[in-house]
């Protein structure tokens, strides 16, 4: 008796059809020698969704809109030749790939050399060549056209429709220059190189690359938001400005990356400096990785606990000075923490409407049952008011680096709740977005699990939803001009709805005697209102009426589809989904 193993094999239609999984199970469902495949299918495949690739990944009013409004008309063009590229069926399998083969450490080469290399699938460098290439990382910082920084977050909402992972190197790079430049004669040799659109990914000396990417090492163990507790240490050499570490990071993502922005403590305290993972001689610098970090989600990209000992380090503005040189840098990432969680939520709102579109149950299409409308409605809302204050902070931050005081001080404070908020409705949002798949939805080859684990992350990163709440406590207590710029944003939509008004007013009461325990009461209100104040001027009725009686009227439920009868539906999902109609 021949085996399945031991008979030859020979090409066949029957092989086309079934595939080498398919023809093993045809054989071995029955067991040795059972025979020939049957030659008919149990069922047909049916009411399933075709695949959602290729899509237009900008085809979205409110980003389109919002990329006018603040200044980045002139990107249109290219933000919508990038929006189809992500949504096409190759970026979309490069984002899968990237997550299912995840990074590898190698510390030593095979001749037992410390290397401390990241190694990862061709896809993660992929995604990375097209995000610098689009402008994604630093390349803002040097170009001089208004709306520079916006056209750049928009690119973001649209090309993170791939995979969130190697957003975070991207993010990083463009974090890193406007710190640096409290160095100049730092700026002047890496500046240029962070803000090129060339992507090299092999360690080299850094002045000896097209382009470069920049990474952060902040935290430690012992202390992790709390860096001022940070024990590794800057000892000062010969030269000056040039100092050698010693200590540890706790979560140090993108190791690979050329250069770091890193805190130490030196003689004069809490100081950033400079890494270059290669040092100008050629030679390995000191970057010892531990190990990379087993996370939830974000698995593309590797994060990593490094160490340092003797480990060359240049200086990045005054010592004693290290928060104060880092905070533009916070402004940066948290605005990218902001733009992630608008993408997750129009990603999968994207996905969750394309599922129900084709879907049938009960004798009706899905999108076409009430309580179906009202949940996508509800999510619909949600996305859309995420994607306009993304833009509006993203606008306020090119204007506030062009020397707009109003907008820096209203970029201070709005950041910080925008970071807050938006990021932690995340969760939620996809979580209610995967289950308008079903079963179907709990499956990882659907990508939902993925955007589900990648959700709670960026509600973590650059400050906790209390680190945030707090600063904006602090914001509002050291800086009155912070408060006097969000009041004068709000007032511009005065007027318009009654339940605006209010909810405005009750924010001018809560800020009085605000306190800690508090604090995410009022920052929450400050970013309903804020979102609520953009929907009202710039969105259709249908939606800034639904999202005020829902979000500041109390005509709500504490679930996601529990918009009241009084809504508008069709209204709200013939603008965030043209198709589903």
């Amino acid at each position: 008796m021949t085996t399945l193993a031991q008979e030859p094999y020979e090409e066949s239609e029957e092989h086309e059809a079934y595939g080498a999984y398919g023809a093993y199970e045809a054989y071995g469902a029955y067991g040795e020698g059972a025979g020939r495949p049957r030659g008919y299918a149990t069922h047909d495949v049916a009411n399933q969704p075709p695949p959602l690739a290729p899509y237009d990944a900008s085809d979205d009013p409110a980003l389109l809109e919002g990329l006018r409004r603040e200044g980045a008309g002139w990107a249109e063009d290219g933000l919508r030749r990038l929006g189809l590229r992500a949504g096409s069926a190759q970026a979309q399998e490069w984002g899968d790939l990237a997550n299912r083969h995840e990074p590898v450490l190698r510390t030593h080469d095979r001749y037992g050399n410390r290397v401390d290399e990241v190694e990862y699938h061709p896809s993660w460098h992929h995604l990375l060549r097209a995000a610098v290439a689009e402008g994604l990382a630093g390349a803002p910082w040097a170009d001089d056209r208004p709306g520079a920084h916006v056209a750049r977050t928009a690119g973001g909402l649209v090309w993170g429709h791939t995979e969130a992972g190697h957003g975070c190197p991207t993010s990083m790079t463009y974090a890193a220059v406007p710190a640096l430049r409290a160095t100049p004669e730092l700026a002047e040799v890496y500046e240029p190189l962070l803000t090129a659109r060339e992507y090299e990914p092999a360690l080299r000396t850094p002045t000896e690359k097209r382009g470069l990417l920049a990474g952060m090492g902040m935290t430690e163990k012992q202390g992790g938001s709390d860096v001022r507790t940070n024990t590794t240490t800057a000892t000062p050499t010969a030269e000056p400005g040039v100092y050698t570490l010693r200590g540890h990071k706790w979560f140090t993502s993108a190791p690979m990356s050329d250069v770091f922005l890193v805190l130490a403590q030196a003689p004069e305290g809490l100081s950033c400096f400079l890494v270059p993972r290669v040092l100008p001689d050629g030679t390995r610098n000191t970057f010892r990785i531990q190990r990379l970090k087993d996370k939830l989600g974000n698995r593309s990209n590797a994060s990593s606990e490094p160490e340092f000992d003797g480990t060359v380090a240049w200086l990045v503005g005054p010592e004693g000075r290290g928060v104060k040189t880092i905070i533009e840098m916070v402004n940066c990432t948290r605005l990218d923490c902001v733009m992630s969680s608008a993408t997750l939520m129009r990603k999968t709102l994207v996905e969750a409407g394309h599922h129900v579109r084709h879907r049938t149950a009960f004798g009706a299409r899905l999108v076409d049952q009430p309580l179906m409308r009202n949940v996508l409605a509800d999510l619909a809302l949600e996305s859309e008011a995420a994607t306009a204050l993304t833009l509006r902070l993203a606008g306020a931050a090119d204007r506030a680096v062009r020397g707009d005081t109003a907008e820096a001080a209203f970029r201070r404070i709005a950041t910080a709740v925008g970071k807050y908020w938006v990021t932690k409705r995340g969760p939620a949002f996809t979580a209610e977005a995967l289950e308008c798949l079903g079963g179907n939805g709990y499956v990882e080859e659907s990508g939902m699990p993925r955007h589900y684990r990648e959700a709670p992350l960026l509600s973590i990163w650059e400050g906790s939803g209390n680190v945030n709440a707090l600063d904006v406590l602090r914001a509002l207590g050291r800086s009155p001009a912070t408060a006097h710029a969000l009041f004068a944003e709000l007032a511009l939509a005065r007027g318009a709805d009654a339940r605006l008004d209010a909810a405005v007013a009750r924010l001018e009461t809560g800020l009085t005697g605000a306190s800690e325990t508090g604090a995410r009461r009022l920052v929450e209100l400050m970013a309903l209102t804020l979102q609520a104040s953009l929907l009202v001027r710039h969105a259709p009725p249908a939606v800034a009426d639904a999202f005020c009686a829902t979000r500041l009227g109390g005509d709500w439920g504490h679930a996601f589809g529990t918009l009241p009868d009084s809504a508008d539906l069709d209204g709200v999902l013939a603008r965030a989904l043209p198709a589903a109609d």
